[in-house]
């Protein structure tokens, strides 16, 4: 199996791909006949297979294990599709399946993990797999081979699959739409609709702001600090006392023990010995190590 990543937003389409295939097919005899003097006809007994027609001679033509023929196809179009896109009309849908140790038919795309594990699918292709990863958040649909919102998933459990359970809403108006500030990441925050939420991510520089109930900037958003450099020597852990007094070194709207967020923003321009780079980075409180001793704040970072 190789192993791919789908970097895309809402509602990726992860069916626009080319591949080559083999077919099988009967050409003339028997109680084939064509209908029209050219062209590509449905089979009557199987959707996965269909009658070329070519001077009025047919051909007897089985799709590929995994596909199904589709007549609504353009005539220079191939016209064996993935299940999801074709109308059977009644007949029988795939033939028996030729599986492999890795996908359930040669060709198709099929969803990985249980309901707690929803975000990974795979591509099959003459029967070999190609796992991906959908977008952060989203879930894989069978249904309609799409990475989609997880509360739309039916074989997905959404609270399970992003680790967060709605609060009950109290029942004003407008509580089907409400918004919570990721428990230990604060660049994420979540959409409660109708009792089931949603993974959203503020973006590079900015953080959900619980005053506001969005994203906003790094500057505006509460328990943050501003750390210029970081010594690596003897591992990357950072002990901070009397941090000096310049802006960019400086606490900044810190406040109490018990708050569970904080957006730890690294700069540039270290001396020897340091480290010196950008990073954005939440953590939760069980990786703070606080003290409050003679008016002055000891915090211990561990990374």
């Amino acid at each position: 199996m190789l192993r791919n990543e789908v970097s895309c937003l809402h509602h990726v389409n992860v069916r626009e791909r080319m591949f080559v295939v083999t077919v099988l097919s009967q050409r003339g005899g028997g109680s084939l006949s064509c209908p029209e003097k050219n062209g590509r006809f449905p089979s009557p007994t199987r959707c996965d297979t269909y009658i070329q027609c070519e001077d009025g001679v047919p051909e007897e033509i089985v799709c590929p294990d995994g596909l199904l023929f589709n007549a609504k196809a353009r005539y220079f179009a191939y016209p064996c599709q993935y299940p999801v896109d074709v109308d059977c009309e009644g007949r029988p849908g795939l033939k028996e399946r030729k599986s492999t140790g890795d996908c359930p038919y040669q060709y198709g795309y099929f969803r990985l993990g249980d309901s707690r594990n929803c975000g990974q699918f795979m591509n099959c292709v003459d029967g070999r797999g190609y796992v991906f990863d959908c977008p952060e958040g989203l879930a894989f649909n069978q249904d309609t081979y799409q990475c989609d919102w997880p509360d739309e998933v039916e074989s997905c459990d959404a609270e399970a699959f992003l680790g967060f359970k709605c609060p009950e809403a109290a029942g004003f108006f407008g509580d089907e739409y409400r918004f919570y500030g990721h428990p230990t990441d604060c660049q994420k925050y979540f959409i409660c609709i109708n009792g089931r939420p949603r993974l959203y991510n503020c973006g590079e520089g900015n953080a959900f702001n619980d005053d506001i109930g969005g994203c906003d900037g790094i500057e505006n958003v509460t328990n943050w600090v501003e750390i210029k450099c970081i010594d690596l020597a003897p591992r990357p852990a950072l002990p901070l006392e009397d941090p000096p007094s310049s802006p960019a070194n400086t606490f900044t709207n810190f406040s109490s023990h018990t708050d569970l967020q904080r957006a730890v923003r690294f700069s540039q321009n270290c001396e020897k010995s340091t480290i010196s780079f950008f990073v954005f980075a939440c953590l939760s409180l069980p990786a703070w190590n606080n003290s409050v001793s003679n008016g002055r704040i000891f915090m211990k970072l561990h990374i």
